[in-house]
């Protein structure tokens, strides 16, 4: 019988496979996607966030643990186990000699408006090559891997795992991890959730799935009927403000509009509707996608001048150009004179003082709601440009309740056999809201936690050990 099972085949079940198996158990990891697909949202990724006390590798300056939980605790509105939260936070200080060993590589962070070199550690190649290399390291380590295994049902005795279900096919093994993603892609779940607004159209129709179309949530939906406990709001999500000419699924990293902070966003009336100048981009990009997503049609353009041109990492798709204002109106769609009133509305209320975007600058509006705090700058240099932005969903914040040791819980006790990691539990830390790179942070850190616990459940092993990970 193996050790350990490892449903999923992202970053965290990795991460569970290789520390289950370096604990000396028998790992085996079941992989929905094809081998082509493999590593669910993982494989758009680029970067960890990391807290630091001092200079370290790639990371600039320091990033102290109570500076990211203030960072996580802003963006979350307090919807967020603090526990749980620095538990993440703590482990992300230690991981990456662990991932390195494993034959992860990073790279000196980007420049321009991400403002991440001193927060967050990027992957030399991306998502892509991280997990080849993880895959790489566990098929040489003897963890065995199926692709094309999507497991359907599990059988549980109570709250104790037993076996998983791959149609006809029975897997039994002594404790299992499941790592298996949120319902991000199962469009009937998500139309479920966010439900018909008040204008009496059903939102979620309107997105579009950035990551993997493999996750379905099948296992977070039997784990839900089978009473296990759950945590997080069905309609929270990681969700972007995608170009609106992205593909339906996969369109990852390349997809996102960075420059909404450059410029300004108006809804299908041409309005503005929140303040583009918030807060730095990495703490407010996800914030769009929900704001979109309450729009009408679920439609808006993200408007920025010549002056922004360099300013922000370009798109895969390029904007839409004109040479004044009533013509980039007229090519995306827009009322002119409702389009060209909100620029000259907004042009008027800017009140410049030292432009900088890579820090909280002074350039704001006065008069204009809604105002925007920073980096207001009038749009009036031609040409101009206009990117039409989606709802774009990553992945889904509903999940298990888990505990410091990755514990899936039954009418609040633990289970002795079954943990989760990754997207299936990260609404314990995410009730809301989103700040660059946490997704992975989590990922690692209960990843790392699952598999060792597991490890330890199946080798009978003490309570300590389970720890050893975090």
């Amino acid at each position: 019988m193996i050790d350990v099972l490892v449903i999923g085949g992202g970053n965290a079940a990795l991460c569970a496979a290789l520390m289950a198996r370096e604990a000396g158990a028998s790992v085996m990891v079941l992989e929905s996607a094809p081998r082509e697909w493999r590593g669910g949202n993982s494989q758009h990724t680029r970067n960890l966030r990391c807290m630091h006390d001092a200079p370290q590798d790639v990371l600039l300056e320091a990033y102290p643990e109570e500076e990211f939980w203030q960072d996580l605790l802003k963006v979350t509105g307090g919807i967020t186990n603090e526990h749980l939260a620095r538990v993440a936070i703590r482990h992300s200080a230690t991981c990456r000699d662990w991932m390195r060993k494993h034959g992860v590589n990073f790279q000196p962070p980007l420049s321009g408006t991400l403002h991440l070199a001193r927060t967050n550690a990027f992957f030399m190649g991306g998502g892509k090559a991280l997990i080849n290399a993880y895959y790489r390291s566990a098929e040489a380590l003897g963890v065995q891997i199926r692709y094309d295994s999507p497991v359907d049902a599990l059988e549980l005795d109570g709250d104790r795992f037993v076996a998983a279900r791959i149609g006809d096919t029975r897997i039994e093994a002594r404790t299992c991890v499941l790592a298996c993603g949120g319902f991000e892609s199962n469009l009937a779940w998500l139309r479920e959730a966010w439900g018909q607004n008040e204008r009496g159209e059903w939102p979620a129709d309107n997105f579009l799935i950035r990551g993997t179309r493999y996750n379905m949530g099948v296992l977070l939906r039997y784990m839900i009927d089978a009473g296990a406990d759950i945590i997080g709001d069905p309609s929270q999500s990681h969700c972007v403000a995608i170009d609106a000419r992205a593909p339906m699924y996969d369109g990852g990293i390349c997809t996102r509009i960075d420059c909404v902070s450059l410029g300004v966003v108006v809804n299908r009336d041409a309005q503005r509707f929140y303040d583009e100048g918030e807060d730095f981009w990495p703490k407010r990009y996800a914030i769009w996608g929900r704001l979109t997503a309450m729009q009408p049609g679920q439609i808006a353009y993200s408007i920025i001048d010549a002056k922004a041109v360099g300013r922000f990492m370009p798109p895969v798709f390029p904007g839409t150009r004109a040479d004044t204002l009533e013509d980039l109106a007229r090519a995306v769609g827009l009322d002119v004179d409702a389009f060209v009133d909100t620029i000259h509305q907004y042009n008027a209320a800017c009140r410049i003082g030292t432009f900088d975007h890579t820090v909280l600058d002074d350039c704001h509006t006065e008069g204009v709601t809604p105002a925007k705090t920073h980096w207001a700058r009038p749009i009036d240099t031609a040409p101009f440009y206009a990117y039409p932005v989606r709802p774009g969903i990553t992945f889904t914040y509903l999940g298990l309740q888990v505990d410091e040791d990755a514990t899936v819980h039954f009418g609040g006790k633990p289970s002795p056999n079954l943990f989760a990691a990754g997207e299936m539990m990260a609404g314990n830390v995410l009730g809301k809201g989103y700040t660059a790179g946490v997704g992975m942070t989590i990922g690692t850190a209960f990843g790392r936690i699952a598999g060792t616990s597991a490890a330890a459940a199946a080798l009978n092993k003490n309570e300590g050990a389970r720890r050893e990970a975090a």
